[in-house]
């Protein structure tokens, strides 16, 4: 990957974003590190090594998927995806600053509007956090997921540095005794040279820090899709990976052209008695239409929480190239 971008102190945990539930277990729809994560980095310039978080949500595969999961069946097909609007159910998203300049650790700020047209300040917590912060350049060449600080007047804060360009502000979150878990977004220009960096090629294999993760399923429109991923180091596999955010592995998708959104928590849980802490983590997804998708996987190994990227696609036939 590229150079990899620090963000002070990674926090992280993501949520939906084609669809609306959030918890561990199945997919919703398809679509930088807080100050409680030291060890964590964040891929804000699309680092392949870079370690980083992600979410999102697909159309949603069983009650219990993940953020804003839209209900099954005709509904779901005509749920628009998570985080395409900056605005839904009364709240909104507002960026203090949705130009800013690419300072290093300078600080992205906003608000979550509630229907009254004042900030929120309660929120419902969703595995370990208030609110879960994504961010991705608009060519897919750059990931973060934050978790930002909520201060008395309602704003949300996080230290960050990004590359030039164009990038989609994602906010999971749920508000207290409310509407439930939404996803909105909104656009961020980032001043500076623009360096467009294309897509990688579709691979069934993503190389970060050391760790060879390989995934085996193909995401199938309107279809429930089995995707396992497999985490390895130097050709050994990882059998003691360490919970992170409640769950082994968190998996974001966002798709080409539009990056609408989505975050999928694994089958099982850390503690659940059944579930092995790798090397195999297992999830179930739903695309939302054909298209190419970047898929993120965040997971934790040594104390350290890292973000394996792929390209796929859904609904056509093109094989897959390892690197």
């Amino acid at each position: 990957m590229n150079a990899v971008t620090r963000v002070a102190a990674f926090g992280a945990g993501v949520a939906v974003a084609f669809g609306a539930a959030f918890g561990i277990g199945r997919v919703a729809d398809l679509g930088v590190p807080g100050a409680d994560r030291a060890a964590d980095r964040t891929s804000a310039t699309g680092a392949p090594n870079a370690a980083g978080h992600g979410h999102g949500g697909a159309v949603a595969t069983s009650p219990a998927a993940d953020h804003g999961a839209a209900a099954s069946g005709d509904a779901a097909a005509e749920a628009v995806p998570g985080g395409l609007q900056v605005a839904q159910d009364g709240y909104r998203l507002v960026l203090d600053h949705p130009i800013a300049e690419p300072v290093d650790d300078g600080a992205l700020s906003f608000r979550i509007l509630g229907p009254d047209n004042q900030p929120l300040r309660s929120y419902t917590t969703t595995h370990d956090k208030d609110l879960h912060l994504i961010l991705a350049r608009r060519d897919l060449s750059g990931f973060a997921h934050l978790h930002p600080r909520l201060d008395h007047n309602g704003t949300w804060s996080v230290p960050t540095s990004l590359a030039p360009g164009s990038w989609r502000v994602f906010a999971d979150f749920d508000p207290a005794g409310a509407v439930g878990p939404l996803t909105l977004g909104a656009d961020l220009l980032v001043s500076g040279p623009l360096m467009p960096t294309p897509l990688p090629a579709p691979s069934s294999t993503a190389v970060v820090d050391g760790y060879t993760v390989t995934l085996d399923g193909r995401l199938t429109p309107g279809h429930d899709s089995r995707l396992t991923l497999s985490v390895s180091r130097d050709g050994t596999p990882v059998t003691d990976l360490q919970p992170y955010l409640a769950a082994y592995g968190h998996l974001v998708a966002l798709r080409q052209g539009d990056l609408a959104y989505l975050h999928v928590h694994p089958d099982g849980a850390p503690g659940d008695g059944r579930t092995e802490p790798g090397p195999a983590i297992v999830f179930h997804a739903t695309a939302p239409s054909d298209g190419t998708y970047r898929l993120y996987l965040d997971f934790k190994h040594d104390g350290v929480v890292r973000t394996a990227e792929f390209t796929v696609t859904a609904g056509q036939e093109a094989p897959a190239h390892g690197h």
